[in-house]
């Protein structure tokens, strides 16, 4: 029997004894952030270090927008007034996703330079853009579902203030509710996929997308599902959303750096990242490229402070996830940090590692993607575990992009630029959320089994 990268049994090897726990691949990522338009740019702006943060008109404050994406460009007319721009960028993201786990099959190339090769994401208009995932895979539907971060439709939201407030509409947009609820691009995703298994939106502030990786890999893995989309979009770049988070105090005048002692703040992000999920045995049966395993995943509640981080509910989250992969500390290669660029965020999980990893963490990389695309808020997990994915399938370490001035509160290695190859197996994502709620994935390099 073959052996995971944790060196247990894979269960995913043989037919499964009942009750025993089911091998979860990623066999899908796509995404859209301010480095690029799908995964494949993505790879290339994390080896070259690319910032996607800049001063936008409009804004005193530096922000990751995703500049270029229109929803016209994606779907048609009949389709766009149901899309808030999350929603877009959520069905765009899982195109690429869905196109790369159906049609890459395990002779075609991987070009390691730069990550796994990902076509063109589709963009016809109308009802061509909806495809019976389960059936084209064999799955049935019933087995296939969507566990996908909530997020507000902002954009629609704040089109229905300004039109009540400032126009004097007293009938707004027939649409503003389904387009603007927070479940929407979990709704969207199902019907375009035609997935009729259970399909909910996680709501935990910026860990909601890995919590909604973790409840789809723990979905996969129990049996209640054969293949999930999941991951989360966010698009809060509205005046009264990025003031409100202007009232906090944390938002950098002028880049994130994080763990560096010049850190001066968050800056904020949009985006989308989905990956598809699917129990091995299955992705192995049709020829999939197994891009990643899913290993574990953590969980725990601070239970102190609505905005202060605690170090102790990271360590529970972190010892969490480990435990749950059958894990040691000294098994894990990288890092990808929560690492907001924020006085409090970062000595706070620099802290929670070193209870966490001991010694083992003066040699184990710890990286920050968000001085690249910005804080994406409920979708910043996904964003993050499609960096670890890549980092792993492609064997190097992303940078900390902003990082300037070594801090003694965040004593790590912290990948300064350039970030560098790196041989990975284990790798640990972390999200640390506004109300002390933390979330943990431990993800492996696909093994052959």
């Amino acid at each position: 029997m073959a052996s995971a990268p944790n060196g247990r049994a894979a269960s995913g090897s043989g037919p499964s004894m009942p009750g025993s726990p089911r091998r979860v691949a990623v066999t899908g990522v796509g995404t859209v952030n301010a480095c690029g338009g799908d995964a494949l740019a993505l790879a290339a702006a994390l080896r070259r270090g690319t910032c996607g943060i800049a001063l936008h008109e409009g804004s005193p404050w530096p922000q990751a927008r995703v500049t270029g994406f229109r929803g016209e460009d994606h779907f048609g007319p009949r389709e766009l007034p149901l899309l808030d721009r999350a929603a877009q960028m959520a069905l765009v993201s899982a195109r690429q996703a869905v196109h790369q786990a159906v049609h890459q099959a395990v002779d075609q190339a991987i070009d390691q330079a730069a990550g796994p090769r990902v076509s063109a994401p589709v963009t016809q208009h109308g009802p061509s853009t909806r495809m019976a995932l389960g059936a084209h895979l064999d799955l049935d539907p019933d087995r296939c579902g969507v566990v996908y971060a909530a997020s507000l439709g902002h954009h629609t939201l704040e089109e229905g203030y300004e039109a009540f407030h400032r126009e004097g509409k007293r009938r707004l947009h027939p649409l503003l509710v389904p387009r603007g609820m927070p479940s929407a691009s979990a709704s969207q995703l199902s019907m375009a996929f035609g997935l009729t298994g259970p399909t909910l939106a996680t709501a935990s502030a910026c860990a909601s997308s890995t919590h909604a990786i973790g409840l789809a890999f723990q979905f996969i893995r129990s049996g209640l599902l054969d293949l999930a989309l999941t991951g989360g979009a966010e698009a809060s770049l509205v005046p009264g959303m990025v003031c409100a988070w202007e009232g906090l105090r944390v938002l950098s005048p002028e880049a994130c750096r994080p763990f560096s002692a010049d850190r001066s703040g968050l800056v904020m992000g949009e985006g989308a990242a989905t990956l598809v999920l699917e129990e091995w045995e299955h992705a192995r049966r049709r020829g999939a490229v197994v891009l990643a395993e899913v290993l574990g995943l953590g969980m725990s509640a601070d239970a102190a402070d609505i905005t202060a981080p605690s170090a102790s509910g990271a360590v529970r989250s972190l010892r969490a996830a480990l435990r749950d992969a059958g894990l040691h500390p000294a098994q894990v290669d990288y890092v990808n940090a929560h690492g907001t660029g924020t006085r409090l965020n970062d000595p706070s999980e620099v802290a929670a590692l070193r209870e966490v990893f001991g010694a083992h963490l003066d040699g184990l990389p710890v990286s920050s993607s968000k001085g690249q695309f910005g804080h994406a808020l409920n979708a910043a997990g996904a964003l993050e575990a499609v960096v670890t994915v890549l980092a792993l399938q492609g064997g190097f370490l992303p940078a900390s992009v902003g990082f300037r001035q070594s801090d003694a509160q965040c004593a790590i290695d912290c990948v300064p630029l350039p970030g560098r190859s790196a041989g990975l197996r284990i790798a640990v994502s972390n999200s640390f959320a506004f109300g002390g709620l933390n979330a943990t994935l431990v993800l492996g390099r696909a093994e052959p089994s």
